[in-house]
């Protein structure tokens, strides 16, 4: 009896774990983006057609409303949402101008390979006052990725279009094995959209801009392949404490 009371537990291992490094950047986005004034918002995940598209001025033919590209439940009634973008429209509904919110979450479309997943993070803004321009839009990104990166950072902004904006564009950074990356896209916001939630475009303007946070973590530490981040790998994920 008394040697068994002499027999010593085995050490715990007291290891602490750490925050992700997709969570990392998604809150010092929302906190660049809190110190200029936006209002963090939140929305479900679950979306009904008219928030996650038609609000938005994404017409039924466009192809990002076709079954290969996105999520339907319930008979196409409802979607996972493909953007953040939604919650936006919900707040602005509700709100009048000068406003400015931020929304972040999970977002879902059909891709998976090395730079896309079919589930991934979104940080999105939208700033809504009287004569807002491309203009203002540009220095404030330039801002944003010169706070993560650094001012040496090189970045290009390419035409594009999108069904909420015009004008568009997409915005890549130059990573060092010397490929652009695209990070986000951003614009001007489509009067139709300011018009759908109640604001008179004849006296407001908008901008508006999407983050992608795997892209932006993938450029940040250096990893190649995006799926890295959900391979629960601790060996991986320990480098980012």
């Amino acid at each position: 009896m008394s040697s068994f009371n002499n027999i010593q537990p085995p050490n715990l291992n007291k290891e602490l774990g750490a925050e992700h490094p997709i969570n990392q950047v998604k809150n010092f986005l929302i906190n660049i983006l809190r110190n200029y004034g936006f209002v963090e918002i939140d929305g479900p995940e679950i979306e009904s057609e008219e928030f996650n598209f038609d609000m938005l001025n994404i017409k039924k033919s466009h192809p990002a409303r076709q079954m290969h590209d996105t999520f339907y439940i319930q008979d196409k009634s409802f979607v996972l949402r493909t953007h953040t973008s939604p919650v936006q429209i919900r707040s602005m509904l509700n709100s009048q101008p000068p406003l400015a919110f931020t929304s972040a979450g999970k977002v879902y479309r059909k891709d998976d390979d090395s730079t896309h997943l079919p589930m991934f993070h979104q940080v999105e803004g939208i700033y809504v006052d009287k004569e807002v321009t491309f203009a203002h839009l540009k220095d404030l990104i330039h801002k944003i990725i010169y706070a993560i990166f650094g001012e040496q950072v090189e970045i290009r902004f390419r035409p594009s279009y999108f069904p909420f904006t015009e004008p568009s564009a997409e915005v890549d950074i130059l990573s060092k094995n010397g490929k652009w990356l695209e990070i986000l896209g951003c614009g001007i916001v489509n009067p139709a959209v300011l018009n759908n939630c109640n604001i008179d475009s004849d006296k407001f303007s908008g901008l508006a801009f999407g983050l992608g946070i795997e892209r932006i973590a993938m450029l940040k530490h250096e990893v190649s392949d995006i799926r890295e981040f959900y391979k629960s790998n601790l060996d991986f994920l320990r480098q980012f404490k």
